[in-house]
């Protein structure tokens, strides 16, 4: 099972990749039983948005 600081790297790195399916299960799995990892997560995806959101508005 991955510990936090390698779930961070990947979730950032599934921002510019496609996770592999061992990756991608791994990562699942950590999530089920890790709310830091998922306010992380969410965290990330707001940020991301917000992004996006700047640029169209600019």
């Amino acid at each position: 099972m991955l510990n936090c600081k390698q779930t961070t790297v990947l979730l950032s790195q599934s921002q510019d990749r496609r996770l592999s399916r061992k990756e991608r299960l791994l990562l699942r799995l950590h999530l089920m039983f890790c709310p830091h990892c998922r306010r992380y997560r969410k965290q990330m995806a707001f940020i991301r948005q917000s992004m996006r959101q700047w640029v169209r508005d600019k």
